[in-house]
């Protein structure tokens, strides 16, 4: 039989050695951690959680569960072009988990992995048992400087629509370990199940859109539904041609096998990227910054006054999707 830690012995022997050289989070020995802030800077703050089933399945590998858990959360913060700090988080281990203890020294090998690749910091947290689904929750936090940060309101009629790297790989992704999409190579296959799996948000680019975009968000629950964010929250309406959107070859190795068409791409979720707005005399800058921060950027539409977002066909003919994006009801 498996031995269960209790809740103060998990903490010594998992999350401790996260916070071992840094004094922030005081060793996890008292109830909050203390941070000050850097001279001309102000803190972002975001949350997510994860539950298993709705935002990954339970077969998922636990390191990979824990980078997807810190990962949603940087996206956020790059999207308002903030630089990543620190994060508390509060797992709800489901009370007959078989193998608990091996399960969290997995979880924290996913989150050692991180710390090193976005220099994140654990701040604190909490661990509960719950009858229900195993659950996540993560808070993070990032700097802005006290002048700047992007937000979803800054769109104006005339501004390009730009998008980060490639759109509708991790619903693709989910589909393939459903069992929904077939006959890819292994490649392919790795490549679009690594994208719902371990997603790659963009907090250099974010950074240095800070002085060039005029508004952004991170994609999450489909391009389509998340370009309207932009649209409601600056009054402005969009116009996107379907056909300038971003596609992997993996992409559309599924689309000409016909398991998958454009308009699935817009409308799936957990993509992670970045979808922002620039003045068209900001062209060049923006392809700059984007190569700077070593991050491939297409323009796909323009802002106009008006309300709504269209997408496009071939014909420049607004597009119905039956399905904008994906929403929690």
């Amino acid at each position: 039989m498996v031995k269960r830690l209790g809740e103060f012995e998990r903490i010594a022997r998992y999350f401790a050695p996260l916070v071992k050289g840094q004094s922030e989070a005081l060793g996890l020995a008292d109830d909050a951690a203390i941070v000050t802030p850097p001279a001309g800077m102000r803190m972002a703050v975001t949350a997510d959680a994860l539950v298993a089933g709705v935002h990954f399945l339970e077969s998922d590998p636990p390191d990979r569960i824990a980078r997807k858990a810190l990962r949603v959360n940087i996206s956020d913060l790059a999207a308002m072009g903030a630089e990543p700090y620190g994060y508390t988080v509060t797992l709800a281990l489901p009370s007959g988990m078989a193998d608990p203890e091996g399960w969290l020294e997995r979880f924290v090998t996913g989150q050692r992995s991180d710390h090193i690749t976005f220099g994140l910091k654990l701040l604190g947290g909490d661990t509960v048992s719950t009858p229900g689904p195993l659950t996540i929750s993560v808070t993070a936090f990032g700097w802005l400087p006290e002048d700047r940060a992007l937000l979803r309101s800054g769109a104006r009629p005339g501004d390009d629509i730009y998008v980060s790297g490639t759109i509708g790989d991790s619903g693709l992704g989910l589909a393939v370990l459903r069992g929904r999409i077939s006959g890819l190579d292994d490649d392919a296959e790795q490549f679009l199940i690594d994208r719902y799996q371990v997603p790659e948000p963009r907090p250099m680019l974010g950074r240095a859109l800070l002085r060039v975009a005029s508004s952004a968000l991170d994609i999450s629950d489909g391009l389509a539904q998340d370009l309207g964010h932009i649209a409601k929250c600056s009054s402005v309406a969009a116009e996107v041609s379907l056909f300038a959107i971003p596609v992997s070859q993996a992409a559309a190795a599924v689309m000409r096998s016909g398991q998958a068409k454009a308009a699935d791409l817009v409308s799936s979720g957990d993509d992670y990227e970045l979808l922002f707005t620039a003045p068209k005399e900001g062209r060049e800058e923006v392809m700059l910054r984007a190569e700077e921060a070593s991050v491939p950027v297409t323009r796909i539409g323009t802002v106009r006054a008006g309300s709504g977002v269209d997408l496009l066909d071939a014909d420049g003919k607004p597009l119905i999707l039956e399905r904008r994006g994906y929403t929690h009801a």
